[in-house]
Parts: C-alpha cells; structure tokens; sequence
C-alpha cells in the first residue's frame, strides 16, 4: 500500500517549496494541520522544533526534516538544565513557553505560545489572577511588558534574524522614502524596533494586515519579519510597495539561514523518505510537552474558531 505523504511549508521558506506543499502556514496553523493530518509521512519544511510538534501531536505519522540542520537560534540559545532551575526559583508562577523552543523545553512549560495568540493567553492567564514567567524570546516578552505593563521574568534567547532589525536603519529608511509610509513587525523584534511600527503580529497576522491595507497605494510599508513572507504578501497585494525592514543602512538581506536549508532537493528526497526523522523523543517526553500545547491548540480553537 502506498503511503499518504503530506508535505507542511512555513511561510518562511522559499517560493519553491512552498508551491511543493499541501498546506503552507505560520506555526500555529501548521500544528493545528499535523495534529489532524491524514498522513502516513508528513514532510516539514521548516525547522526542527516543528517538526517535533509535529510529531508530538499526530505520533502514529512519521514526521521527517528534510536537513538535519534546520534549528533555531531560540532552541540553542536555551541550555535546558539552566531553563529548568530557572523554572523552579519561580514556583508560584505559570511557565508559558513561546512555541520557537525544543521538545525538551515543552515539556517544562505550563502553556505554550505562538505569536498570534500570546497576547491573548497571557492576558487570559493574568485576568485568571495567575503570575507567568516567559520564554525563551525575550524580545517578545519584553515587549509583551512593555506594552500592558506585566513585569513577567523573562527568560533571555533571541531570533538572531529578527535581533538583527534596528531603530537607526529603520529611522534612515524612512527618511529615503518618499510619500506615506508603515512599518509592520514580528514581535521577536527588538523593542525600539517594536514600538515604532504602526502593526504588531504574527506572520499571518502581517500577511492579513497586508491584505487588509485600504491606504495610499503609494505608500511604502516596511515589513520586519524574515523574507520569506514578502512573497506571500506580493501574491496577495501586487499594487503595494513592500520592502523588507533593513538590518542597517542600505542593506534589505534578513533571511533566516535555517528555513532556507530547505532546498528543492532536500524536500523532494525527503518526500521519499529521506532526512531527519524525528524517532528520537520518548514517550514520556512527548506526553509531558503534549499537555502545554493541547492547553494552547484548545485554547486558540475556542477563541479563533
């Protein structure tokens, strides 16, 4: 018998493979998508972490990485051990994970996170009278802090694609650009970064806000995310000038080194059942990171559906 391959694609990753998917979306969308995937194999091109939440939540498929070296700067930022301690000298608090993090670290959490709906669970858990710790992106945290004036601990690992955007480069963009102009951000952006922009959100939630734009379309819009979404977002709005947020003067070049391990070649072998196969969690490991993110998938299913 034939076995069913679904192939999964981040917005981040090139063109190519994302016209190679069944299904391309940001995180939250892609592990709603695997936990109810008929699938014997399911493809991820991505990187490592979602692969293991992909494994994590539809276990019967063989969930395979197309490159072995796909990680992610949050995951090897985060000495586990370290995490751990940390967790318990806060043992009053909630451990809310964002979903850019291991197995491992799942499974030392009490919910985990995307970017699209963060804010919405921290704000539930707050309104619960509950007090949260945050990691690991302490961009995003901090943000989170700053902007409803939580004082959440905060664990301290970066994006290093989106550290890389900065108030000076941005503030001599704008100044070149000529007529209207916007500046939407992922929040893993530093905070300067963050509180200059005019939209703050998920990968889908700029490609929506995109969508959605009624201004000039003259106007010039920034976008500080890796640059892989630009093409989604020239799909949907052709008539838009959208430019990627520069690191610094002159440069448009963030992309994330990780997502673009994912070559044509890499996924059509693992399409054949080549690659990382992602075996190596326990039982045990998948259970305990199973309950923070089933928290989350339940949580978004009931708010978002």
């Amino acid at each position: 018998m034939t076995k069913r391959v679904v192939t999964l694609a981040h917005y981040y990753t090139q063109p190519e493979i994302q016209q190679m998917a069944d299904k391309v979306g940001d995180s939250l969308e892609l592990s709603l998508y695997a936990k109810e995937a008929n699938a014997d194999i399911i493809v991820f091109a991505g990187v490592r972490f979602m692969a293991e939440t992909a494994k994590i939540l539809n276990p019967q498929a063989e969930v395979i990485l197309p490159d072995a070296g796909s990680t992610c700067s949050l995951v090897t930022q985060t000495d586990v051990t370290a995490l751990k301690a940390w967790r318990e000298s806060h043992p009053d608090h909630v451990h809310v994970s964002y979903i850019n993090s291991s197995a491992e670290h799942k499974a030392l959490s009490d919910w985990i996170v995307t970017s699209r709906n963060v804010d919405d669970i921290i704000a539930h858990l707050y309104a619960e009278g509950k007090k949260v710790i945050f990691s690991p992106d302490r961009n995003m945290g901090g943000y989170l802090n700053d902007q409803y004036g939580y004082d959440m601990p905060l664990w301290s690992a970066v994006c290093e694609v989106h550290d890389k955007f900065n108030e000076a480069a941005l503030n001599e963009a704008f100044a070149a650009a000529s007529g209207e102009k916007y500046l939407i951000a992922h929040p893993e952006s530093p905070l300067p970064v963050l509180k200059k922009a005019d939209y703050v959100g998920s990968t889908s939630g700029m490609l929506n806000w995109v969508k959605a734009f009624k201004g000039d379309s003259k106007a010039v819009i920034f976008v500080a995310t890796e640059d892989g979404i630009l093409y989604n977002m020239g799909l949907a709005r052709p008539d838009l000038d959208l430019r990627q947020a520069p690191i610094y003067a002159g440069c448009q070049c963030n992309s994330c080194p990780y997502m673009k391990m994912n070559t044509i070649e890499a996924v059509k072998r693992a399409q054949q059942g080549e690659g990382l196969r992602i075996d190596y969690l326990t039982s045990a490991q998948m259970d305990a990171a199973r309950i923070p993110i089933e928290r989350m998938l339940d949580f978004s299913q009931r708010y978002y559906a």
